[in-house]
């Protein structure tokens, strides 16, 4: 007992020469973020599950598990016109998802984005197979970044391409 006694004495005595004002952690800051985090995953979830639904998409991905992973997800129309990207897109590109809905995904290419790359891509959009591609990309303010897409054709119960989507992350 006599050693707890001199270690709270000293601390006492440590304590007092420091000019160091103690800042209590705020745990709701980090559960703030958490739970906006959840609420962005969940409106990007339903927002998916309804345009499944609507298209009646053939399969059903596992959104949440993608989501979790922190993964983009885009969805485009058979014209290839963006119809959906999820809310972390913004950090991956710097484009919020209002800028990107109607465009075509060609928003992130530019000088540096292989040719070769895009015709492979191109070739399994045009034969309706799944690709996977690690390509450069540009954000919104110009810079570079490599993208690993992978992207699949989505038909719906009659067979039809509807939509193609991709899971992206800055690779």
């Amino acid at each position: 007992m006599l050693e707890l006694n001199k270690y709270e004495n000293a601390q006492m005595e440590h304590s007092a020469t420091q000019d160091d004002i103690p800042m209590p952690l705020y745990s709701w800051d980090f559960f703030g973020d958490y739970l906006e985090q959840l609420k962005i995953s969940l409106s990007d979830l339903s927002k998916l599950k309804t345009l499944s639904k609507s298209n009646q998409w053939r399969f059903n991905w596992n959104f949440e598990e993608e989501l979790r992973k922190d993964h983009v997800v885009v969805v485009t129309d058979n014209l290839l016109n963006i119809v959906f990207a999820s809310e972390n897109i913004i950090g991956m590109t710097g484009y919020a998802t209002k800028e990107v809905l109607g465009k075509s995904p060609k928003l992130f290419q530019g000088t540096k984005t292989s040719k070769n790359d895009l015709r492979f891509i191109r070739e399994a959009i045009d034969a309706k197979i799944p690709f996977e591609k690690t390509i450069v990309n540009y954000k919104k303010n110009g810079e570079t970044y490599s993208c690993h897409i992978k992207a699949f054709p989505v038909f719906n119960r009659k067979k039809q391409v509807v939509n193609f989507i991709a899971f992206e992350k800055a690779a």
